[in-house]
Protein backbone atom coordinates (compact mmCIF):
# COMPACT_ATOMS: atom_id res chain seq x y z
CA UNK A 1 0.00 0.00 0.00
CA UNK A 2 1.61 3.14 -1.35
CA UNK A 3 2.32 5.71 2.16
CA UNK A 4 -0.06 8.48 2.17
CA UNK A 5 0.30 12.05 1.88
CA UNK A 6 0.58 14.28 4.62
CA UNK A 7 -3.16 15.97 3.42
CA UNK A 8 -4.58 13.06 3.09
CA UNK A 9 -3.25 12.52 6.92
CA UNK A 10 -4.72 15.38 8.13
CA UNK A 11 -8.12 15.14 6.46
CA UNK A 12 -8.55 11.68 8.12
CA UNK A 13 -7.26 13.75 11.61
CA UNK A 14 -9.60 16.46 10.38
CA UNK A 15 -12.69 13.58 9.79
CA UNK A 16 -12.10 11.54 13.10
CA UNK A 17 -12.12 15.11 15.30
CA UNK A 18 -16.02 15.71 13.88
CA UNK A 19 -16.98 12.38 14.58
CA UNK A 20 -15.76 12.68 17.94
CA UNK A 21 -17.51 16.53 18.72
CA UNK A 22 -20.11 15.11 17.27
CA UNK A 23 -20.59 12.19 19.94
CA UNK A 24 -19.25 14.10 22.37
CA UNK A 25 -22.42 17.44 21.50
CA UNK A 26 -24.90 14.17 21.48
CA UNK A 27 -23.67 12.39 24.89
CA UNK A 28 -22.75 15.21 27.18
CA UNK A 29 -24.34 18.39 26.00
CA UNK A 30 -26.86 18.44 28.69
CA UNK A 31 -23.83 17.91 31.50
CA UNK A 32 -21.60 19.91 29.74
CA UNK A 33 -19.98 22.37 32.69
CA UNK A 34 -20.66 26.14 32.40
CA UNK A 35 -18.66 28.67 33.42
CA UNK A 36 -19.34 29.52 37.02
CA UNK A 37 -20.99 33.31 36.03
CA UNK A 38 -23.73 31.29 33.65
CA UNK A 39 -24.16 28.19 36.24
CA UNK A 40 -27.57 27.79 37.76
CA UNK A 41 -27.54 28.07 41.49
CA UNK A 42 -27.35 24.30 43.55
CA UNK A 43 -30.64 22.91 43.06
CA UNK A 44 -32.31 22.47 46.60
CA UNK A 45 -32.40 19.30 48.35
CA UNK A 46 -35.44 17.49 47.72
CA UNK A 47 -37.04 13.80 48.70
CA UNK A 48 -37.81 11.48 46.23
CA UNK A 49 -40.65 12.27 44.27
CA UNK A 50 -41.13 16.25 45.69
CA UNK A 51 -40.93 19.04 43.29
CA UNK A 52 -37.85 21.41 42.43
CA UNK A 53 -39.16 24.40 40.17
CA UNK A 54 -37.20 24.93 37.38
CA UNK A 55 -35.58 28.38 36.74
CA UNK A 56 -37.37 30.87 35.69
CA UNK A 57 -41.16 28.96 36.18
CA UNK A 58 -43.10 31.77 37.29
CA UNK A 59 -44.12 31.30 40.77
CA UNK A 60 -47.71 30.76 40.90
CA UNK A 61 -46.82 27.98 37.93
CA UNK A 62 -44.19 26.51 39.98
CA UNK A 63 -46.56 26.46 43.54
CA UNK A 64 -49.34 24.97 41.53
CA UNK A 65 -46.53 22.02 40.25
CA UNK A 66 -45.48 21.58 43.97
CA UNK A 67 -49.00 21.70 45.53
CA UNK A 68 -49.59 18.71 42.51
CA UNK A 69 -46.98 16.44 43.47
CA UNK A 70 -47.62 16.76 47.18
CA UNK A 71 -50.97 15.02 45.65
CA UNK A 72 -53.20 12.91 48.28
CA UNK A 73 -49.93 12.94 50.39
CA UNK A 74 -49.13 9.75 52.49
CA UNK A 75 -45.61 10.01 53.48
CA UNK A 76 -46.06 10.30 56.96
CA UNK A 77 -48.53 9.28 59.70
CA UNK A 78 -50.08 12.74 59.63
CA UNK A 79 -52.31 11.80 56.81
CA UNK A 80 -54.45 9.47 58.85
CA UNK A 81 -55.83 12.24 60.90
CA UNK A 82 -56.30 15.29 58.44
CA UNK A 83 -59.18 16.21 57.05
CA UNK A 84 -56.72 18.92 54.45
CA UNK A 85 -53.83 19.21 53.71
CA UNK A 86 -53.09 23.16 54.15
CA UNK A 87 -50.32 23.82 51.42
CA UNK A 88 -50.13 27.85 51.72
CA UNK A 89 -51.67 31.11 50.79
CA UNK A 90 -51.05 34.43 49.84
CA UNK A 91 -49.20 36.13 46.75
CA UNK A 92 -47.17 33.89 44.85
CA UNK A 93 -44.70 36.89 43.92
CA UNK A 94 -44.57 38.30 47.58
CA UNK A 95 -41.49 40.08 49.25
CA UNK A 96 -42.51 38.51 52.42
CA UNK A 97 -42.98 35.01 53.73
CA UNK A 98 -44.24 33.96 56.99
CA UNK A 99 -43.83 30.21 57.98
CA UNK A 100 -45.26 28.90 60.91
CA UNK A 101 -45.38 25.26 62.39
CA UNK A 102 -48.51 23.51 61.26
CA UNK A 103 -51.82 23.51 60.63
CA UNK A 104 -54.31 23.30 63.97
CA UNK A 105 -57.92 22.29 64.47
CA UNK A 106 -59.30 25.82 62.63
CA UNK A 107 -56.61 25.45 59.61
CA UNK A 108 -57.21 22.26 58.99
CA UNK A 109 -60.90 22.39 58.81
CA UNK A 110 -60.67 25.23 56.36
CA UNK A 111 -57.39 24.23 55.11
CA UNK A 112 -56.06 27.56 55.09
CA UNK A 113 -52.58 28.43 56.98
CA UNK A 114 -53.29 30.84 60.14
CA UNK A 115 -56.86 31.28 60.38
CA UNK A 116 -57.61 30.43 64.20
CA UNK A 117 -56.77 32.62 66.92
CA UNK A 118 -52.91 32.61 66.45
CA UNK A 119 -53.68 33.30 62.52
CA UNK A 120 -55.55 36.50 63.60
CA UNK A 121 -52.77 37.75 65.77
CA UNK A 122 -50.59 37.61 62.96
CA UNK A 123 -52.98 38.89 60.45
CA UNK A 124 -53.03 41.76 62.44
CA UNK A 125 -49.62 42.11 62.91
CA UNK A 126 -49.56 42.38 58.95
CA UNK A 127 -52.06 44.80 58.58
CA UNK A 128 -52.12 47.16 61.74
CA UNK A 129 -48.45 46.57 62.21
CA UNK A 130 -46.95 46.26 58.87
CA UNK A 131 -49.48 48.25 56.77
CA UNK A 132 -49.89 45.42 54.55
CA UNK A 133 -52.79 43.08 53.08
CA UNK A 134 -52.67 39.34 54.37
CA UNK A 135 -52.91 39.29 50.47
CA UNK A 136 -49.80 40.96 49.87
CA UNK A 137 -47.73 38.00 51.55
CA UNK A 138 -47.09 34.54 51.36
CA UNK A 139 -47.83 32.14 54.44
CA UNK A 140 -46.80 28.12 54.70
CA UNK A 141 -46.25 25.80 57.42
CA UNK A 142 -43.04 23.51 58.02
CA UNK A 143 -46.13 20.76 58.16
CA UNK A 144 -49.12 20.46 56.08
CA UNK A 145 -50.79 18.50 58.15
CA UNK A 146 -52.35 18.77 61.50
CA UNK A 147 -50.19 16.65 64.08
CA UNK A 148 -52.99 15.08 66.59
CA UNK A 149 -53.94 17.31 69.47
CA UNK A 150 -51.86 19.95 67.81
CA UNK A 151 -48.81 18.10 69.21
CA UNK A 152 -45.60 19.21 68.25
CA UNK A 153 -44.57 17.94 64.85
CA UNK A 154 -42.24 14.98 65.28
CA UNK A 155 -38.78 14.86 63.34
CA UNK A 156 -40.00 11.99 60.73
CA UNK A 157 -43.19 14.39 59.71
CA UNK A 158 -40.99 17.44 59.79
CA UNK A 159 -38.34 15.40 57.09
CA UNK A 160 -41.25 14.35 55.15
CA UNK A 161 -42.60 18.01 54.21
CA UNK A 162 -39.27 19.75 54.74
CA UNK A 163 -38.65 19.52 50.92
CA UNK A 164 -42.16 20.80 50.12
CA UNK A 165 -41.70 24.29 52.35
CA UNK A 166 -38.01 24.74 50.55
CA UNK A 167 -39.45 24.09 46.77
CA UNK A 168 -42.34 26.56 48.33
CA UNK A 169 -39.67 29.43 49.42
CA UNK A 170 -37.60 28.69 46.48
CA UNK A 171 -40.82 28.98 44.24
CA UNK A 172 -42.16 32.31 45.80
CA UNK A 173 -38.49 33.61 46.42
CA UNK A 174 -39.33 36.77 48.87
CA UNK A 175 -36.72 39.14 49.71
CA UNK A 176 -37.33 38.53 53.80
CA UNK A 177 -38.84 34.64 55.05
CA UNK A 178 -39.84 35.36 58.65
CA UNK A 179 -39.84 32.14 60.81
CA UNK A 180 -42.82 32.14 63.51
CA UNK A 181 -41.71 30.08 66.62
CA UNK A 182 -38.47 27.59 66.79
CA UNK A 183 -40.13 24.66 64.97
CA UNK A 184 -39.68 26.89 61.76
CA UNK A 185 -36.79 28.22 63.05
CA UNK A 186 -35.07 25.29 63.66
CA UNK A 187 -36.33 23.42 60.71
CA UNK A 188 -35.11 26.54 58.21
CA UNK A 189 -31.91 26.91 59.85
CA UNK A 190 -30.99 23.68 60.83
CA UNK A 191 -30.40 24.26 64.55
CA UNK A 192 -31.41 23.81 68.18
CA UNK A 193 -30.73 27.01 69.63
CA UNK A 194 -33.95 28.43 71.37
CA UNK A 195 -36.13 30.84 69.78
CA UNK A 196 -35.10 33.45 72.59
CA UNK A 197 -31.56 33.31 71.36
CA UNK A 198 -32.23 33.52 67.62
CA UNK A 199 -35.30 35.95 67.59
CA UNK A 200 -34.15 39.54 66.63
CA UNK A 201 -30.98 38.50 64.24
CA UNK A 202 -30.40 38.09 60.44
CA UNK A 203 -29.60 34.79 59.03
CA UNK A 204 -28.77 33.83 55.41
CA UNK A 205 -31.24 31.12 54.38
CA UNK A 206 -30.92 29.85 50.60
CA UNK A 207 -29.35 33.72 49.70
CA UNK A 208 -32.13 35.85 50.87
CA UNK A 209 -32.86 37.12 54.66
CA UNK A 210 -34.42 35.33 57.39
CA UNK A 211 -35.83 36.53 60.76
CA UNK A 212 -36.85 34.10 63.55
CA UNK A 213 -39.49 35.56 66.04
CA UNK A 214 -42.26 34.57 68.24
CA UNK A 215 -44.75 32.32 66.98
CA UNK A 216 -47.89 34.13 67.11
CA UNK A 217 -49.53 31.05 69.71
CA UNK A 218 -46.85 31.99 72.01
CA UNK A 219 -47.52 35.75 71.89
CA UNK A 220 -51.26 34.55 72.63
CA UNK A 221 -50.11 32.82 75.91
CA UNK A 222 -47.38 35.38 76.94
CA UNK A 223 -48.56 38.92 75.86
CA UNK A 224 -45.78 40.31 77.38
CA UNK A 225 -43.25 39.48 74.65
CA UNK A 226 -45.15 41.14 72.15
CA UNK A 227 -42.82 43.62 72.94
CA UNK A 228 -40.16 42.14 71.17
CA UNK A 229 -41.91 40.57 68.65
CA UNK A 230 -42.65 43.93 67.59
CA UNK A 231 -39.25 44.68 67.60
CA UNK A 232 -38.17 41.75 65.01
CA UNK A 233 -41.44 42.76 62.79
CA UNK A 234 -39.63 46.19 62.86
CA UNK A 235 -36.22 45.12 61.61
CA UNK A 236 -38.17 43.13 58.94
CA UNK A 237 -39.93 46.26 57.59
CA UNK A 238 -36.84 48.37 57.44
CA UNK A 239 -35.39 45.37 55.62
CA UNK A 240 -37.94 45.64 53.23
CA UNK A 241 -38.31 49.98 53.02
CA UNK A 242 -41.36 49.94 54.37
CA UNK A 243 -42.60 53.08 56.70
CA UNK A 244 -43.22 52.59 60.29
CA UNK A 245 -45.87 53.23 61.64
CA UNK A 246 -45.73 56.04 64.38
CA UNK A 247 -48.63 54.65 66.27
CA UNK A 248 -50.19 51.38 64.78
CA UNK A 249 -49.13 48.58 66.25
CA UNK A 250 -50.80 45.02 67.00
CA UNK A 251 -52.36 45.66 70.17
CA UNK A 252 -50.86 43.92 73.74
Amino acid sequence: MAESTPQERLRRVISGLRVFAEEAKESFAEGFPRTAAAADPPAPATAPGTFASPRGEAPQEALRAIRQDIGDCRRCKLAGGRTHIVFGVGNPEADLMFVGEGPGEDEDRKGEPFVGRAGQLLTEIITNGMGLRRSDVYIANVVKCRPPGNRNPEPDEIAACKPFLLSQVDAVAPKVVVALGKFAAHTLLDTTLPISKLRGRWFDFRGRRLMPTFHPSYLLRTPSEKKLAWEDIKLVMQALDLPLPKTAKPRA
